[in-house]
């Protein structure tokens, strides 16, 4: 029996070990293991792995984090994946005060997932400043070599 997350369907062992990881990232944030709970759990993002790369899942929690204190606040989380020959590996987790926070976060990982592209034009310019210096460099070397 899986757990239905938007519209995909996740085995119960993945979301048991999502839901594991996100009381961990709890517990790092210096929350109260015992106290604290998950709320809620969803897979925002998930690219699935192909033979030429690794997959990657990103999930986000909602829940209540009990501090040292015994204080009580909204805990907003994130969990990443990467999916390798099946299995989930850990990459990066945090527990954040607002939504606002947490967003942030998924603004960086989207950048990481997207790979570089030769489209973008500052990637064409360094190519192109790489040839030229190499030639440079080498015209200058075979000169040296010829005035000897």
């Amino acid at each position: 029996m899986g757990a239905d997350t938007r519209t995909r369907r996740f085995s119960e062992r993945t979301i048991r070990q999502v839901r594991l990881d996100c009381n961990r990232a709890m517990t790092r944030a210096r929350f109260c293991p015992e106290q604290s709970d998950v709320v809620q759990l969803r897979c925002v993002d998930e690219s699935l792995e192909s033979e030429h790369s690794f997959g990657n899942q990103l999930w986000y929690f909602e829940g209540v984090g009990v501090d040292i204190d015994q204080r009580r606040c909204s805990v907003f989380g994130v969990v990443e994946y990467s999916v390798q020959f099946g299995l989930h590996e850990l990459v990066d987790d945090g527990v954040f005060d607002s939504e606002q926070q947490r967003e942030r976060f998924r603004h960086i990982y989207e950048r990481e997932v997207h790979p570089p592209s030769w489209r973008q034009p500052a990637h064409r310019w360094l190519a192109i400043g790489l040839v030229a210096v190499t030639f440079t460099w080498l015209s200058y070397l075979l000169l040296r070599i010829l005035s000897v």
